[in-house]
């Protein structure tokens, strides 16, 4: 690969994905790009770049493009979004949205899926306090390969122990071998689609809760500024928005503000008030740690 190869798929991955390459992972490129040059019978790096600056290119544009996407998830990752989940938002929502009862989350960038299942999981635990609503979940995602495994809801033994405490997998996955598959009812919750986080996204409509962790960290600062203010007009005035650890709105955007004491949960910024949770959590959710135990009292 010689550096104007790389220049170039640095300049492309930029327009196509937002994900910003420094200048020393040249061997990250390789990794990733090389069985896909041996798959499509091109001698190395330079071969696939002359492709893609050819006309009827974008099949492999797209292979490329997911090649070099982070798809890393796990059920239940950080903890911390699914006890603000548990303890902030579903039991504010429950109370603002009484009246409609129906609740809509976005997962951006869902991979495989393991986030916007755990977000299942712990609303089907929440058993009568959620009967009768209709609650949407739609896990979204640029690679429509992750998308297909997300949807099947099989995983390797390796990914249901990262995460997954050992009652969420006995009652709500069925084992076929090292493979696991999730429930049909858990299943049936999600929906999936493509989306591109750099295009319009306002026909996905309005969400209570969008969870967009671990994805603004690839994007450089233009990038950044453009999704939050994307998303926060697709936030409910009185939503919620979800950010990884080491993500922040502050000095990107004045659409939404931070929640004392919860990390990672911001508000619209027209929110009259920052939220407080509720008295108690709503019935059988279950706590995120190294083990989801019923919490005390509840069956």
């Amino acid at each position: 690969m010689t550096p104007l190869d790389y220049d170039y798929l640095r300049g492309f991955l930029k327009t196509r994905s937002g994900l910003m390459l420094s200048n020393d992972k040249q061997y990250l490129i390789e990794s990733r790009l090389m069985p896909i040059a041996r798959k499509e019978g091109l001698a190395g790096i330079s071969e696939i770049v002359l492709k893609l600056k050819a006309p009827g290119s974008e099949r492999l544009a797209a292979k490329v493009t997911e090649a070099m996407t982070t798809n890393e998830s796990f059920f239940f990752r950080d903890k911390t979004p699914f006890d603000h989940f548990r303890d902030v938002m579903m039991p504010a929502l429950l109370a603002a949205r009484a009246a409609k009862r129906h609740i809509r989350i976005w997962c951006a960038a869902a991979s495989t899926g393991q986030e916007p299942y755990s977000l299942a999981m712990m609303l089907k635990e929440m058993g009568p306090a959620v009967a009768g609503w209709r609650i949407e979940i739609i896990g979204t995602d640029l690679s429509n390969e992750v998308l297909e495994r997300a949807r099947a809801g099989v995983y390797t033994q390796f990914e249901v122990q990262r995460g997954l405490p050992i009652q969420m997998l006995l009652k709500y996955f069925t084992q076929n071998g090292d493979q696991w598959t999730i429930a049909p009812e858990i299943r049936a919750m999600v929906q999936y689609r493509p989306l591109n986080l750099l295009n319009d996204f306002s026909a996905l409509g309005q969400f209570d809760i969008i969870y967009c962790r671990n994805v603004l960290i690839y994007f450089d600062q233009p990038t950044k500024v453009g999704v939050l203010n994307r998303a926060a007009r697709q936030t409910a005035p009185d939503g919620y928005l979800l950010l990884g650890a080491a993500e922040t709105v502050v000095g990107l955007t004045d659409a939404y503000k931070p929640v004392a004491d919860r990390r990672g949960l911001y508000v619209p910024a027209g929110a009259a008030s920052a939220p407080r949770p509720a008295a108690a959590a709503p019935a059988r959710v279950m706590a995120v740690s190294g083990a989801l135990a019923p919490r005390t009292g509840l069956a």
